[in-house]
């Protein structure tokens, strides 16, 4: 069999091409919107690259006219300010600094603490500081707890986590089941001798 003349050979590969395309057409499609915005990304970043690299390219080219300042003025602190800031209209006094008696070191006092002797510093604590911390309270220290929220601060969060922590805590021990204050709801089924009288 003698092969078939190279134009009627492409139109055949050609007409092959056409319909593996088409087969393949219902996949592109879900995937052209993917595909479009992905390059439109890549376009972006490469122009946004681009632009950088002008910048710098200019910062260079420039800081041979500019000579760069030794202390930026956006580089200053606040402890590094010439005069301290006139306080209601006030101006300040010029003082010599050894004219200045140094102050008496005054008695540390010990800071006064922000909730019950449970955890001292509980009127301090957000809800995950707290949260992280019951976990290692005993029934009793949760209802101590409870009990300054209510009469101190009485934040809902915080009252609603502290009550939701005894019960799960009493869930846990059955042995502190009976010193709640809400009374057990107590179903009981009749028996089956019952149910047939």
């Amino acid at each position: 069999m003698s092969p078939l003349p190279l134009p009627v050979r492409v139109a055949a590969g050609l007409v092959a091409t056409a319909v593996e395309q088409a087969r393949e057409l219902p996949r592109l499609v879900v995937e052209f919107p993917v595909t479009a915005v992905s390059q439109a990304l890549q376009v972006s970043m490469r122009m946004q690259q681009r632009v950088t690299d002008l910048a710098i390219k200019g910062d260079r080219a420039l800081s041979v006219l500019r000579p760069v300042e030794e202390r930026p003025g956006w580089a200053t602190f606040d402890d590094e300010d010439e005069e301290p800031p006139a306080r209601n209209g006030a101006v300040p006094a010029q003082v010599d600094v050894d004219e200045v008696p140094e102050p008496e070191p005054a008695a540390d006092p010990e800071p006064a603490p922000t909730g019950p002797n449970v955890l001292p510093e509980y009127g301090t604590l957000t809800i995950p500081q707290l949260r992280g911390r019951l976990r290692h309270l005993s029934v009793d220290d949760l209802r101590a707890l409870l009990a300054w929220e209510t009469t101190h601060e009485d934040r809902p969060p915080y009252v609603t986590m502290l009550s939701n922590r005894i019960t799960t805590s009493r869930r846990r021990d059955p042995s502190l089941r009976g010193h709640h204050p809400i009374q057990q709801r107590v179903t009981l089924r009749p028996s089956a001798s019952e149910d047939a009288t």
